[in-house]
Parts: structure tokens; sequence; C-alpha cells
């Protein structure tokens, strides 16, 4: 991890000190930018902490600040100072260091305390607003800013550290859920975060914007995800902080599809008011607050389950570039990267809830190979139909469902539900695959699943590619009927991490978003290093 570095002011005697601060105040400026630290993603999938050093493969980017952000620190009691410095140090120097909170705070209520004694010899009179008088209020301002940043950041290194323990050590209890199985990368290791997050985590979410293109979102459709993650964050008692000065990430609460609906002018194949909608929402939180340009976005992050989602974000070069983008259409082609951005499921809810629709029979009774219907929607459906429409009946392929045909009830017969992208990488039919206990399989290219800095998905769904779609019959007749069975009782285990609850359940869909966010952040640390540098 890297060293955190603290300005110190010389030592002098008392009276040298009364001086220096009576004429010379020293002045510092300090510029808060994002550095990705050595926590990352293994070769094994699994989760680990680096040397911030890009020691263990882990890429450490720091972006140069070039706007905003930034203020004057003015430090005195030097001796206290350095205390705080030392109980700091320990904490982001050693893997397995916890810092002493208490200690901290009595050692900065010094500071304070010496701080004002200084500020009222250099202007007793306090009703005389001089300019050394503003600049003290102004250092403080800052001061206490950088501290909090400095708690958040300590206790985000005693998670990682946690996090890192847990791989080798024994899983906590938990009596709701215990995570277990193939399905997980390092079960212990998703256990340990998850409870961290439950923990630590806070979200401030941006006040500014009106509905219904901001706070607001379609809670039914395809795209009721939008909606749904929205006005739970909106609620959310747990998670969501008012004080942005104790928040671990920032929500930038616009819906893609709401924007498409209200902004977008039909038919006109205009994409700039959008942009400019994105682009001036940033601003205007940019130039209000200070949180976005001290890290350039990186700890803000922005969620749409809308085609138009990952063109979207582009808006703003630092959104697209440096924030979290939660998206449903999670394409590594469009510039969707695994280590910052999060791929979450994309749901229909046709309804607006999931009453009825989650539930099916054992794999005994599941009598058809594989099953698709679907319309021609996007470059691989064709070729699906082409190959296997009405061409096999173990393979049960339809553009359009036979009249009083039941769609979920041909997934609940299925032992494979066939997921083909259609014009985005997203497809609703693998969560119906879950929900009905029926195994996907994907059929797509550059798509990366959601949670899958969690779930093995290999473990419960198959992946086929586009150019071996006349060998699907045979690629699932392989699949031997012991190794199906564990297939689909994994399949109804992890069924729960893509259930929409109301109210959320513990890791339900919408806390799974949240922990992947979560994960996100502690990639970043947001410091004082203004150096750009990339290790691999």
């Amino acid at each position: 991890m890297g060293n955190c570095n603290y300005y110190r002011t010389w030592k002098f005697s008392s009276s040298t000190k009364l001086l220096l601060f009576l004429v010379l105040p020293l002045i510092l400026v300090s510029v808060f930018l994002p550095r990705f630290s050595g926590w990352g993603f293994g070769s094994d999938h699994s989760w680990f902490v680096g040397d911030g050093k890009g020691g263990d493969g882990v890429a450490v980017v720091s972006h140069a600040k070039d706007e905003g952000g930034g203020g004057v620190v003015v430090m005195a009691a030097e001796e206290a100072e350095e205390e705080k410095d030392k109980v700091l140090d320990q904490s982001f120097s050693s893997s397995s260091a916890v810092v002493n909170a208490q200690a901290i705070h009595n050692i900065q209520l010094r500071i304070n305390a010496t701080e004002d004694a200084i500020t009222r010899i250099i202007n007793p009179n306090p009703s005389l607003k001089n300019e050394s008088n503003e600049l003290s209020t102004s250092a403080k301002l800052e001061k206490k800013l950088y501290s909090n940043l400095e708690r958040i950041e300590a206790g985000l290194q005693n998670a990682r550290a946690a996090i890192k323990d847990a791989k080798f050590g024994n899983q906590t209890h938990d009596s709701q859920y215990f995570p277990v199985g193939p399905m997980y990368w390092n079960a212990k290791v998703f256990h340990r975060s998850y409870l961290e997050m439950e923990k630590q985590l806070k979200v401030f979410v941006y006040e500014e914007g009106e509905p219904p293109v901001f706070h607001n979102g379609p809670c039914k459709s395809i795209y009721s995800m939008e909606g749904n993650f929205i006005h739970r964050m909106e609620i959310d008692s747990q998670f969501r902080t008012k004080d942005p000065e104790k928040a671990h990430v920032f929500f930038l609460p616009f819906s893609v599809a709401m924007m498409v609906q209200f902004v977008y002018v039909r038919n006109s194949h205009d994409f700039g008011p959008i942009r400019r909608t994105v682009a001036d929402y940033v601003n205007l939180i940019s130039e209000k607050y200070p949180y976005w340009n001290r890290s350039l976005g990186a700890d803000h992050f922005m969620l749409a389950c809308h085609d138009w989602g990952p063109e979207t974000s582009f808006s703003h070069p630092h959104l697209g570039k440096n924030s979290i983008r939660a998206l449903c259409n999670a394409n590594t082609s469009e510039r969707f990267n695994p280590m910052k951005d999060v791929s979450f499921p994309e749901i229909n809810l046709q309804t607006g809830s999931t009453k009825g629709i989650i539930g099916g029979p054992s794999p005994s009774k599941r009598s058809i190979l594989a099953f698709f219907a679907g319309g021609l929607h996007g470059p691989i459906r064709p070729i699906l139909l082409q190959h296997w429409e009405n061409k096999d009946d173990d393979i049960k392929v339809h553009q359009y469902l036979p009249k009083g045909i039941s769609y979920y009830d041909m997934m609940r017969k299925t032992k494979f539900c066939l997921c083909p992208s259609g014009y985005e990488v997203a497809s609703p039919r693998v969560v119906e695959a879950f929900y009905t206990g029926c195994v996907p399989v994907l059929i797509s290219d550059h798509y990366v699943p959601p949670f899958s800095d969690v779930l093995n998905w290999k473990s419960f769904s198959v992946e086929v590619p586009v150019s071996e779609i006349p060998n699907l019959k045979r690629i699932l007749e392989s699949i031997s009927s012991s190794q199906y069975i564990r297939m689909q009782r994994r399949v109804v285990q992890i069924r729960k991490h893509f259930e929409v609850n109301s109210p959320p359940k513990r890791y339900d869909v919408y806390h799974m978003i949240l922990h992947s966010i979560w994960l996100r952040r502690l990639n970043v640390r947001i410091n004082d290093d203004n150096k750009l540098s990339i290790n691999t």
C-alpha cells in the first residue's frame, strides 16, 4: 500500500514558533487525488491485497489532478501532529494494523485547541475579519475535511486487511447465511467482505436534480433495476448517509431510461440532449461540492440498465474514465472495465415484482434438453433460429411460442435455458433461468456476467461461443447427468443473489450491487499523491 504523506512544521522554540506564526504563516496546498491501491483480483479470481506497488500483478493507477479541489492547510501543534502521524502510519504500513480511533480523536482535540489559541493571539478581536482570520477559518475547514478522509481511508485499510486474512482463516459465523461451495471463487473472502460492507459502507446521494429524470426510474419492464435501485437507495437507512464527509462513495441518481423517455427526441438520432444533461449535472455537483474534484470522480458511481448506459457515461470524460459504472450491458468491447466497473443483472419485472415467478421442479421432472423463445433481436438470435428452429425435438427454439404455451412453464420443464444476447450483451433470460431452476446457457461475445468477481459462473452455467451454435446439442449432451444435477442445485443455491425483494434482504440483488460497488471502492485510495503512475 502506498504511504501517506503528512505536512509537518520545523522544530523551533516556543517563542520562535509564535514569531513565525505571527510573521510567516506556513501555508501548504493539499490536493486530493485517486490512487488505485494494491487491492485487486488475482489470477485465480480470488481477491488479495498487494503492496501498492504492483508487486502481485495489480494495476496501480494515479491520475494527476487537473481541475478544482484542494485548499489551504495550516499545520500547528507539531508534537500532536507527529503523534497522530505515527498512529496512522502504523495502519497504512501494516496489513493487520487496527487504528485506534479514540486515540486519533483525542490527539485531534489537542491540535484543534492549540490552533484556537494561536488564532486568538494572531487576532484577539474576533469581529475583525482580516485576511489572517479568514485564512485560519479556511484552514480549519480544509483540515477537518482531510481528517475525515484519513479516518475513512484507515477504515478501508482495516477492511482490506480483514478480507485478506479471511482467505486463510476461519469463516465468520453468520446465523442468516453461510456462503459455501464452488459457486464462489472464495466463499470465506466473499463472506468477510460482505460483512465489512455491512459494517462500514456509507453512500451519499446527491439531492440535486428533479424527477422524473433524477431520483426516479422505471420499476417495471426490462429496465426495472434502474428504478428499483434508485428508489431503495433513496430510502435506505442503513447504507445511505446525509453527511458527505462520512461517505465512501457518492451516487449520481439519474436514470438513463428516463432520459431516453423525457430528454431524447424520439427518432431524432441526436444524443446531444442526453449528453448535455449528464455533463451539466456533473459540472453542477463538482462546482457545489469538493468531493468530485478531489478524486476526479473515482469514488462516484452511476447505475444504468438501458442499452445507452455505456454511451451516456462518456458524456463527461471523468465519469466514463474514472467513475464506477454499474451497468447491465457489461460489454468489454464497449470499454467496460471489470476492475473499475460493475456488472449487474437485467431483470424484466413485468408486474414490478417476482411474485409467482420463482420456483421450479427437480431435475428428474425436466424433460426438455434446451429451450429458447424470442424475436430476431441482434446478430446472434438469427443464427440460433437458423440452425435450431423446428429442427430438433430436444432443442425447442421458437421465434414465437405456439398459442396457449406458457413461457415460464416451458422454462420449468427445461434442463438448459438458452440465453443469447440481443443487440446488447445482457439478457433477462439469465435471471429468468435462475428463477425457474433452469441452468442458463450464455451465448454472447464480450459479456462480463453479473457479480463475476464473487461468483464462479462456470460452476452453474454453460458458456457457448457464437461460433459453436451449430454444435449446441452435442455440447449440452456431453454434460453428464450427475454434472447437470450439481449445476442445477447450484443455480437454486445462488438464486438468492438475483432476487428482487421489497424491502431488500441480505445477499439479494440490491445488496450484491452494493457489494460490487464496495469492492471497487476498496480498489481506490484517495490521498494527496498527485503522481501519474501505472504499475503492472
